[in-house]
């Protein structure tokens, strides 16, 4: 085999062995029906390849009647688990009815097959994987006409299985083959890898999402990944009215973002919810464990802190979010899947935070409406930083460093 070769099917088996790989992580998250259709498909392909490039020990007719006996139920096995990863094989679907009508088909190529000669066997057995391979095609056309983008991943995931099979029953007749012929066969190998990739990438992020769904049930918010609206007011009731929390101290952060109502006037929806997804994933990364978050209002978030050390402590959290918050981000402005990743308009949020330190004696509507004030009410501030002065009985903007509480506690 010539260099070239080489490096085609190296390209493809280092990806099978990743694709492995990601399996066994998949396994270790419990997602283990992802999982067990990522290992057997980067397994099963990466040893059928192996059987046809005639790297197994033997030899002559055994090696061919091998072969023949592999071709068919390998083609039946990958549009099957292709069927399986894109959901046509549960109950009340088409796949069932699709995967026995290929398993008999399948069986009776096979039985003929051992009634010819070892070498017209594999031309049989590869000539039907390849007439499967096409009915699999055109029937899945006629579904992703009615399906739409899912549907269209099936038919190029086929269409590489189609092209695969091809180039191996020829390596297979011919050991001698061009390079060109390993290079095409490896490049649908890797194609038909990178396919099920995606859908089943598709299906794993679908399980994460479910598994947050069913956990919070109506107190998800989708857009923010955190508690809903209403949820967030049973958070704050949760805490204030704990058992045995009378008096405790509790430290109540608001966040206000002034400029998402003119995002959303100027780009539309999808650019305000962009934009509230990642600065709630920001948000999230910046925090520590014993803080409670949620959303509050369609503009800002709410972060409850147990028993902060002091009013100095919960500031500079508070310069922490806001230093994490305000950085640029890249939105897109459309709604179409595959435009999400580009840079339609660069926008950085205007940002309030009110930052109060009180205790669980306080109404909860009181804490949180007052620090949802001090948030507006920093906007105004150049450091975008309120807190309650005691001292003065208003709404101050926050002292710079722990020297400016002391300071102010003095005074």
């Amino acid at each position: 085999m010539e260099k070239v070769a080489v490096g085609f099917w190296g390209a493809f088996y280092g990806i099978a062995a990743l694709m492995f790989l990601l399996s066994l992580a998949a396994w270790w998250r419990l997602h283990k029906r992802v999982a067990l259709m990522a290992g057997l498909t980067s397994l099963f392909s990466a040893a059928y390849s192996l059987v046809h490039m005639g790297w197994l020990p033997i030899r002559g007719d055994a090696e061919l009647r091998l072969l023949a006996s592999v071709a068919l139920p390998s083609a039946v096995a990958l549009c099957i688990m292709l069927l399986a990863t894109l959901g046509l094989m549960r109950p009340g679907r088409g796949g069932p009815r699709m995967a026995t009508t290929m398993g008999v088909f399948g069986a009776v190529v096979l039985a003929v097959g051992w009634t010819l000669a070892p070498r017209d066997a594999v031309v049989l057995g590869s000539v039907a994987s390849l007439m499967l391979c096409a009915g699999m095609i055109l029937l899945a056309i006629r579904a992703a006409l009615r399906n739409g983008r899912m549907g269209w991943v099936a038919v190029g995931g086929l269409c590489f299985t189609f092209c695969g099979l091809l180039g191996l029953a020829w390596i297979a007749l011919h050991r001698d083959a061009p390079w060109p012929v390993h290079a095409a066969t490896a490049v649908s190998g890797i194609g038909y890898l990178g396919t099920m990739t995606v859908v089943l990438w598709a299906r794993y992020s679908y399980l994460i999402e479910l598994a947050e769904v069913m956990a919070h049930g109506p107190s998800y918010d989708p857009v923010t990944r955190m508690r809903s609206h209403s949820e967030t007011g049973q958070m704050v009731g949760d805490l204030f009215f704990a058992p045995g929390s009378a008096g405790r101290p509790v430290g109540v952060i608001a966040i206000a973002i002034a400029n998402v109502y003119a995002l959303e006037n100027l780009h539309g929806r999808a650019a305000s919810n962009h934009a509230l997804f990642v600065c709630a994933g920001r948000l999230r990364r910046s925090v520590p464990d014993n803080v409670e978050m949620g959303r509050l209002g369609d503009d800002g978030f709410l972060l409850l802190v147990r028993s902060p050390a002091d009013l100095a402590s919960l500031a500079q959290l508070a310069r922490g979010i806001r230093e994490r918050l305000a950085r640029p981000l890249s939105l897109s402005t459309t709604r179409e899947p595959a435009d999400l990743e580009g840079s339609h308009t660069t926008w950085a949020a205007e940002l309030g935070i009110g930052v109060l330190a009180t205790s669980t004696s306080v109404r909860p509507s009181q804490a949180v409406s007052t620090a949802r004030a001090m948030a507006r009410t920093a906007w105004s501030f150049e450091s975008r930083l309120a807190f309650y002065d005691e001292a003065g009985g208003r709404i101050a903007e926050m002292p710079t460093g722990r020297d400016g509480f002391l300071a102010g506690e003095a005074a």
